[in-house]
């Protein structure tokens, strides 16, 4: 058992996500979004040297000391596992540590709305999860995996830096490769997927222009591609992506995320009323034709009123999906406008419902 084990139980125990080291300050837990220290001792730089370097491997401590950072996944026998960042900083080494849980939650688990269930039951297409780090989007789409695998024979190959969730075959085949273990790069495991006979594949990260039009052709192709970006909403993810291209590419990239996209799901995680948890809230958008001609015309600032207008299909605002938490009293009003994209016609909702209000 490696001496950095005792910490993990501690994070495990106090249900937090994720665990901070550092020299000369104590180990940080956050639980339910909020950092607490976990002792008032300070780490020292022996003692957090000693806790990093146990659990790692020759070549990555090459990789610490000359490249300056490390991302890997490290796995606390059957409980859990930790997907870790060593990094610089000006007190010396340091760390995080993100929770993956051992056991996977449901979509019914997440109380994630149906469209997203069917969102993973389409055969071909790109699905975006999007939201800023710590948002969940891990956890979501290994639910939307775990779904096809109970429910699909097929072929799910995951392209991750690190692979967080591990899925064990039921009905489908499932194929995890890991960048720098399996891989070189994110694009050299996206060019060879084609080959692999893949029916549906997860890619961690797209990083850029050339893994974003990787995985739109494999859309095209007829395969399910699901991807993750760092963005806040779903027209921010579309314009994210064209904007990541030259000029004189852009028309050539509307034309293929107008024929490919399956949908985006943007989401935020908030504090629950209770205080005990955090729920998640979705902005989704659907692929319909009315979106792929905007796409083309490049008129993503109409995406709104298609979300708010086609409901019967699953779609949703992010404030739609928010004031709908409100309404169930899942999360305070406050917390809710705090998350809002349109905050005064937001809290003047709220405010006028019977029982709730905002100063």
């Amino acid at each position: 058992m490696a001496a950095i084990d005792a910490l993990f139980e501690a994070l495990l125990r106090a249900g937090g996500s994720d665990l901070h080291l550092g020299i000369g300050a104590p180990p940080l837990v956050r639980a339910r979004g909020e950092l607490a220290s976990l002792r008032t001792q300070e780490v020292t730089r022996q003692e957090l040297e000693s806790l990093l370097y146990e659990i790692v491997t020759p070549e990555q401590r090459r990789q610490i000391d000359e490249e300056l950072d490390l991302d890997f996944a490290y796995a606390l026998g059957e409980q859990a596992r930790f997907r870790a960042n060593y990094f610089w900083k000006t007190s010396g080494l340091a760390a995080v540590f993100r929770t993956i849980p051992t056991k996977i939650l449901t979509l019914q688990q997440l109380d994630c709305p149906d469209a997203i269930r069917k969102l993973s039951e389409r055969r071909s297409g790109l699905v975006l999860i999007t939201g800023p780090t710590g948002s969940g989007k891990s956890t979501t789409l290994a639910a939307m995996i775990d779904h096809i695998n109970k429910t699909r024979a097929c072929h799910v190959l995951t392209i991750e830096d690190p692979v967080e969730f591990v899925h064990q075959p039921q009905k489908a085949q499932i194929t995890h490769r890991e960048i720098g273990a399996h891989a070189s790069s994110f694009a050299a495991a996206i060019r060879s997927a084609g080959r692999e006979d893949p029916d549906v594949i997860l890619i961690g990260e797209l990083r850029n222009n050339e893994t974003m039009k990787m995985a739109l052709q494999l859309a095209s192709f007829g395969v399910l591609v699901f991807a993750t970006l760092h963005t806040n909403s779903a027209p921010s993810t579309i314009d994210r992506i064209i904007n990541a291209f030259p000029a004189d590419e852009q028309p050539q990239v509307r034309g293929m995320l107008a024929e490919s996209l399956a949908g985006v799901v943007a989401q935020q995680l908030l504090k629950t009323a209770d205080g005990k948890g955090r729920a998640a809230a979705h902005e989704i958008l659907v692929g319909t034709p009315a979106l792929s001609s905007m796409i083309r015309e490049g008129k993503t600032y109409q995406i709104p009123s298609i979300m708010q207008g086609a409901q019967a299909l699953g779609m949703q605002t992010m404030d739609q999906a928010l004031e709908r938490l409100v309404a169930k009293g899942t999360v305070s009003p406050e917390a809710a406008l705090e998350k809002a994209i349109d905050k005064e016609s937001f809290a003047r909702l709220v405010k006028n419902r019977e029982g709730l209000g905002l100063e």
